[in-house]
């Protein structure tokens, strides 16, 4: 692999571009729904969802400023634990988590393209769209990693402008009449909670930066940089967003036309071109988040064959010379991709998972297996190998408190324990792999 490709910029870039990208301009309608239309219990909601990315990069940051292996997740499990554990990290980030994602956020990327182009597309069109730009993205970083991190610079900047002009209109045209701060004191059930996992997959994709650790330069100093600033300001641009739209169209007018309120609010401020523009620069904001993925999931397979984690380890961690690519490795993130796309395709289709998808659970899965490296972290602050009671003990005790509260917010997903079943399944098949594969050794 090419050195030193990436500087802090674009690991920010990374992270800000791949966390703000769909989730919240698709996602606000579901956490209205969850919240029963109230935007004070959203916001609060919001907050309490950040603990699990805020404190938990603010942890993650001091594994990745003492290593900067290929890897990222799996070297972090490996360097806390064993192989045993960076092979099950590996697997499940490459054959569930990284895939479930990337078909979903192209799904959507064929959704916003539709409204842009005012076409009636249909769920196989919306599907069709976002596996054209799979395609794209794949030949973009397999071709040139550089390219891949031009495109990521350039769609971070890009973004976050209708996110601010939305919450600019919320706060000069909108109705603050509409939030009810009630709602906060007089929660008389639960079903809040529910807004939680769709929070979660927005604030969701910021370990991805540590995929390309190796290829930035200066990585123990510049990826736990990213891994604290990125995320504070994910959070302010998002309740700024969420409540700017919500006061500015409406909190019923955006449950009822679920994904199409953006337009709505585009229109509303700009007018038709003017909404034109908006959702163009919203397209290639999901595209970056669409690209950021596919820049660290291509990495996957090769990070876990150089350790020998993968079947056919040899011929996968083979990197050309030419290209400075790992072609095998970007062929495989490829086809589990197509497959994780086809099974979406397929619940979508049949409605198995109302107001919900296929990442969300991959996701709350994801945030359980990170409380074992915030233990990790936990246990060198008692050591003393991490200084300062912050640092060492409440960061990662806080970051546990949040990926529990991803967790138990995602239990109202109705086929939460088939996808709990799956996932375990896939660990402990990698678990089993990396046992049969080190006696073989």
């Amino acid at each position: 692999m090419k050195k030193n490709e990436y500087g802090l910029f674009t690991a920010i870039g990374m992270i800000v571009g791949i966390v703000i990208g769909s989730g919240i301009f698709f996602k606000s309608d579901n956490i209205l729904v969850a919240t029963n239309g109230s935007i004070s219990l959203g916001v609060i909601v919001f907050c309490i969802a950040a603990l699990g990315i805020i404190f938990g990069s603010l942890t993650i940051s001091e594994l990745a400023s003492r290593e900067s292996r290929p890897g990222g997740i799996i070297t972090y499990a490996e360097y806390s634990y064993n192989e045993s554990a960076a092979c099950a990290f590996g697997w499940f980030h490459t054959f569930l988590y990284y895939p479930t994602l990337i078909a979903v956020v192209s799904w959507v990327a064929g959704i916003y393209i539709c409204m842009l182009f005012g076409i009636d597309g249909g769920l196989a069109l919306n599907i069709a769209i976002g596996f054209a730009f799979i395609v794209i993205f794949y030949i973009l970083n397999i071709l040139s990693g550089k390219l891949g991190g031009y495109f990521q610079n350039i769609s971070t900047v890009i973004k976050v402008i209708p996110l601010i002009l939305i919450a600019l209109a919320g706060v000069f045209f909108g109705n603050p009449n509409v939030i009810n701060i009630g709602d906060v004191t007089h929660m008389k059930s639960a079903t809040w909670m529910a807004a939680i996992a769709p929070i979660a997959f927005s604030f969701d994709g910021w370990i991805i930066a540590t995929s390309i650790g190796h290829e930035i330069k200066d990585s123990k100093k510049n990826l736990p940089k990213a891994l604290v600033i990125a995320p504070l300001f994910i959070l302010i641009i998002y309740v700024l967003y969420f409540v700017g739209i919500s006061i500015y169209v409406g909190p019923e007018k955006i449950m009822a036309l679920e994904d199409a309120h953006v337009n709505l609010a585009a229109n509303m401020l700009f007018g038709t071109w003017g909404a034109k523009i908006i959702l163009t620069f919203v397209v290639v904001s999901i595209l970056g988040t669409l690209n950021g993925l596919i820049m660290g999931h291509i990495r996957m397979p090769y990070s876990l064959a150089i350790r020998g984690m993968f079947p056919k380890s040899r011929k996968i961690k083979i990197v050309n010379e030419k290209l400075g690519m790992p072609i095998y490795s970007a062929i495989i993130a490829f086809i589990i991709t197509l497959v994780c796309l086809i099974i979406h395709y397929i619940t979508q289709k049949n409605n198995y998972l109302p107001n919900t998808d296929v990442s969300e659970i991959s996701i709350t899965v994801n945030y359980l297996l990170y409380i074992l490296l915030y233990f990790k972290v936990f246990r060198m602050g008692l050591s003393g190998e991490v200084k300062g009671v912050w640092k060492g003990k409440l960061n990662p005790i806080l970051a546990s408190v949040g990926s529990l509260i991803i967790f138990f917010g995602s239990l109202t997903n109705p086929l939460f324990l088939v996808y709990l079943a799956i996932c375990g399944a896939l660990l402990l098949a990698a678990i089993i792999f990396w046992k049969f594969k080190e006696k073989s050794i």
